[in-house]
């Protein structure tokens, strides 16, 4: 089923370096520095954070897109200025927390990815939930021949997705990795033909919009935490979590309307 969107209204419209539009619970926020091929400023950044953090209350899932050929082709080295350590690690924490803002916020969000994904947009896209990649996309970590160091999250979180050695090789040796190869590495959940990125992504967005808002607060907060601790310490905070989300009244709903066969049952997609 189609969206109508619609543009956004309020302080979310003046971020001048993203184009974000709603329709019912679904926002779609668009990278919108194509002369750049998407590249990442701290203005973007900011601005990412910003949007994250003021999506109007209705919304319960976000489609993430790159404007033009490409996703996001990384960091603008044009603006990249010469820092302290004291100012690097702050600049690193700013990136952290825009980053934060997407994985720990309040909707999941779906990036649909095409064109180059590298450096910071790959630290972009690893911070979101679902990744549908394009036959277009490519991935790519030339920190290590720039002489720096990734510093948008991209060391915590693109090893759970693809594993150190991988990561380790795009770094040292410039590997780049195509849409297929990042599918089958786990940079994305879905892979699909060039120009059926947004629709796939719109799909997975109004599905997730309709799950129980405590079911997905529970995967989107305590998953990710409690994949970081050891066995008996994650089986702990999974027994509270499950006891929380199944207390809830919208969840109580659920349970019978599946037990009462007014539900759908699990089917092959």
């Amino acid at each position: 089923m189609s969206l109508d969107f619609t543009p956004i209204t309020g302080a979310p419209a003046e971020l001048d370096l993203l184009k974000i539009w709603t329709a019912g619970a679904v926002a779609h926020i668009r990278l919108n520095r194509p002369d750049k091929r998407n590249a990442v400023n701290d203005r973007l950044v900011s601005q990412l954070q910003s949007a994250m953090q003021q999506l109007p209350s209705g919304v319960r899932a976000a489609v993430l897109t790159g404007e033009g050929a490409h996703f996001c082709a990384g960091l603008d080295l044009s603006e990249l200025s010469e820092r302290s350590v004291a100012e690097g690690i702050l600049h690193s924490r700013m990136w952290h927390a825009a980053m934060d803002a997407i994985q720990f916020g309040r909707v999941p969000v779906v990036a649909v990815l095409h064109g180059a994904v590298v450096g910071g947009g790959l630290e972009i896209a690893s911070s979101c939930h679902i990744r549908v990649a394009e036959a277009s996309a490519y991935y790519g970590l030339p920190e290590g021949q720039r002489g720096i160091f990734v510093g948008g999250g991209g060391s915590a979180r693109i090893p759970r997705l693809v594993g150190v050695a991988t990561m380790t090789d795009m770094m040292l040796c410039g590997r780049v990795l195509d849409a297929e190869d990042g599918y089958r590495r786990g940079v994305s959940q879905y892979l699909v033909a060039d120009g059926a990125g947004f629709a796939k992504g719109c799909e997975l967005a109004q599905r997730m919009a309709s799950n129980a808002p405590l079911s997905n607060f529970a995967v989107m907060q305590a998953l990710p935490r409690i994949a970081d601790l050891s066995q008996s310490d994650g089986l702990f905070v999974e027994s509270l979590m499950a006891a929380i989300a199944q207390g809830d009244d919208a969840a109580k709903e659920r349970v019978r309307a599946f037990l009462d066969k007014r539900a759908g049952k699990v089917e092959r997609q």
